[in-house]
């Protein structure tokens, strides 16, 4: 017994000394090594005082030189004091974390030379990914409140003049690349830094909310940082911590990688996979995705009733839809949200009763922070809402907006728009929430000083600045506390509410399962298409294609059926009138709807989204196409293949991320076989996809061969 006792304490000695190791973390007194078999990171810890700075970020095998050999880690400022890795810390304590999907890294503690900061840094990895993911916890040691701005979560310096000239930087989702000092904008959820001579690049994945990230490279000096918007930016991030207390910045992730031509194999394989495995994304969560969803917007606007929405939902629901989703219109007024009982006479819901009896999920439109003057709550408590620079309440959705004014969510109206979404949720038995317009900023208004609240009287906020972060972290917050209540619950989170056109990001994907992404007019024929898949490609696979919920083809639009073969990319959605559709179109739509749920039954194919081979930004005069294959079970999935205007009427037809000796056959809508091909061979091979119209498409299946 004795033995047994003394070992263990040799044991917890050893570890003191020498360094503690998990799967993905290990330190001595000096040094933290971050490695999971893919990347390496070692870190310089400062034992006995000293800086604390990234020694070396590498791929685990071959050369790698894009980032230099000291790095600077952080930097943020507190009360106008800079703060960095190249200052003195103390080490205070170090820690294996691990996180709720499947991370493992290490918690590092320090203390700032002037005794005011302590500072946590939260490092996780995960099995099979080159992604590191960090977080900064900064508390206030200081006896009064202080201000938290310009934080950087990392910060890596670059050798001197290669990488700033040679380097082709892919902003906007990764899609559109730029040589030189770049500064990015609420638009780069996702930044690559590619140097193509040397075949090596860094992924720069920022989690930040909305028009709080900055990702910059190269801009003032020759580094790469990537966090929160900083102190002079039009929509400049601030957080006050108060006495003794703590704040957590959002997360960043970053990937190195070398030995790749294009950035092609790290956008469609490498960033997907982790957003979709590991991120803690609610799509993920979700056992049940939408496959065809309608929404009454388009034609109708706010002019609908209980009769003619249970007529759309027959139609509907003939057509094959599986999510029927009731537009602006339904309430009485912005903000009190009560039912127009004029135009729904037994209230809503006995209208969402009927459109689940017909085997459709209901869903609702809500304006998530609005309030006309003349509701009751705006009059009861205006002081819920927003202030612009002069003291006035206004509306941040248009300056000149009488229609409503926008709520804070720093005041008692966080609680108070919580009940009544959870009502109409839980008692209701809602299962889609539409939720839009602006909460923090115009998506159609350029003054930055149009945006936020000015208030100083909030109990969320203690200025202008700080209003712009807690309406963003008080928004997820009611989210996660929907989900809480009602865990199948889509939230549609429009790019108005996040307050930029067709802004989507990682923040939104942790908190809903989607984002209004577009308005694009049905009628526009070819060029509503093109527009649709445009907006996937561009934005997928970044984010997941089934969060783009993308706007407004309409049923019964000419050549309606080109509609649903680009929007299948995405989430697929149609507005429109279905009553005007004969009974022949109507068979035609639930034939497109069968095969959805057959092929995502099959394949689980919305979970997933490449590049086809060959086929790139959806243009005119071109072909261009998709693939949306099941990279972890590799049985197969769709692809789609358009002709744009394009003067060939064929194209051989590559497809990637199969496995390689499985034979797998490609058939088309109908079930028709076009050909049986191993996975090399699709690769490397391919089958030709004819296309006789000038502007038209096809979708395919591809399956094992059984």
């Amino acid at each position: 017994m004795k033995k047994t006792i003394v070992l263990s304490l040799l044991i917890l000695t050893v570890t003191e000394l020498y360094g503690v190791i998990n799967s993905f973390a290990r330190w001595t007194k000096t040094e933290l090594i971050l490695s999971n078999g893919i990347v390496k990171r070692t870190i310089k810890l400062p034992s006995a005082g000293g800086r604390f700075l990234t020694l070396s970020y590498k791929p685990l095998n071959g050369a790698f030189d894009a980032l230099s050999d000291t790095c600077t880690d952080f930097q943020f400022e507190v009360n106008d004091v800079i703060y960095s890795g190249r200052d003195q810390w103390k080490l205070k304590d170090i820690q294996v974390i691990t996180d709720n999907n499947g991370g493992s890294g290490a918690l590092v503690k320090l203390i700032s030379d002037d005794k005011k900061v302590e500072l946590t840094l939260r490092f996780l990895l995960y099995p099979n990914s080159p992604a590191i993911r960090k977080s900064l916890v900064v508390k206030n040691l200081t006896g009064q409140p202080v201000k938290l701005e310009s934080v950087d979560v990392e910060k890596f310096e670059v050798p001197g003049y290669y990488p700033v000239t040679f380097n082709w930087i892919f902003h906007d989702y990764g899609r559109r690349r730029h040589i030189g000092p770049y500064d990015g904008n609420k638009q780069d959820a996702l930044i690559i830094v590619h140097d193509m001579n040397r075949e090596q690049g860094i992924v720069l994945g920022n989690e930040a909310t909305g028009v709080m990230k900055h990702t910059s490279a190269f801009y003032e000096t020759q580094d790469i940082c990537i966090g929160m918007t900083h102190k002079n930016a039009a929509f400049p991030f601030r957080k006050w911590i108060q006495k003794g207390e703590s704040f957590e910045t959002p997360q960043v992730f970053t990937m190195v990688y070398n030995h790749q031509k294009t950035v092609d194999d790290i956008l469609n394989i490498a960033v997907p996979d982790f957003v979709r495995k590991y991120m803690g994304i609610r799509l993920s969560e979700l056992k049940d995705k939408p496959t065809f969803v309608y929404n009454t917007w388009e034609p109708f606007f706010k002019n609908i009733n209980e009769k003619l929405v249970m007529e759309l939902a027959k139609a509907a629901a003939d057509a094959g839809m599986k999510e029927f989703v009731i537009d602006d219109g339904w309430q009485d007024s912005y903000g009190d949200w009560g039912i127009d009982m004029n135009k729904f006479p037994n209230g809503l819901k006995p209208v969402f009763e009927y459109i689940k009896s017909l085997g459709m999920k209901p869903g609702l439109w809500v304006s998530i922070g609005s309030a006309s003057p003349e509701s009751k709550v705006y009059k009861a408590h205006p002081e819920w809402f927003v202030l612009d620079k002069n003291g006035k309440s206004t509306s941040l959705y248009a300056p000149d907006d009488r229609e409503k004014f926008t709520a804070c969510f720093g005041t008692g109206w966080y609680d108070y728009i919580k009940g009544i979404l959870l009502k109409l949720s839980v008692d209701y038995g809602l299962e889609y929430f539409k939720l839009d317009f602006a909460v923090v900023t115009s998506a159609y208004t350029y003054d930055h000083i149009q945006s936020g609240c000015y208030s100083t009287n909030h109990p969320g906020h203690k200025d202008h600045n700080e209003s712009l972060y807690t309406n963003y972290e008080r928004l997820w917050k009611l989210f996660d506390e929907l989900h809480a209540a009602k865990p199948d619950l889509f939230i549609d989170c429009t790019f108005e509410t996040m307050g930029g056109t067709q802004l989507i990001d990682y923040a939104l994907l942790k908190h809903a399962e989607g984002d209004w992404l577009a308005n694009f007019d049905g009628t526009a024929g070819e060029k509503t298409d093109m527009r649709i898949r445009n907006m996937a490609w561009w934005r997928s696979p970044a984010v997941p294609a089934t969060s783009l919920v993308i706007g407004n083809p309409q049923m019964q639009d000419k050549d309606w059926d080109s509609h649903i073969k680009s929007i299948a990319g995405a989430l697929p959605i149609m507005l429109g009138d279905p009553r005007k559709l004969s009974e022949s179109d109507l068979k035609k739509y639930r034939s497109y709807s069968d095969w959805l749920q057959e092929m995502e039954r099959k394949y689980n194919f919305m979970s997933f989204r490449q590049d086809l081979p060959g086929f790139g930004e959806p243009m005119e005069g071109m072909w261009d196409g998709f693939q949306r294959i099941n990279t972890e079970t590799m049985k197969g999935g769709i692809i789609g293949v358009f002709r744009h205007g394009a003067v060939e009427t064929k194209r051989i037809v590559t497809v990637n991320y199969l496995d390689p000796v499985i034979t797998y056959e490609v058939k088309t809508i109908a079930g028709d076989l076009v050909t049986t091909l191993t996975g090399s061979d699709l690769r490397e091979k391919g089958f030709y996809a004819e296309l006789k119209g000038p502007y038209s498409g096809d979708l395919f299946e591809i399956g094992k061969k059984k």
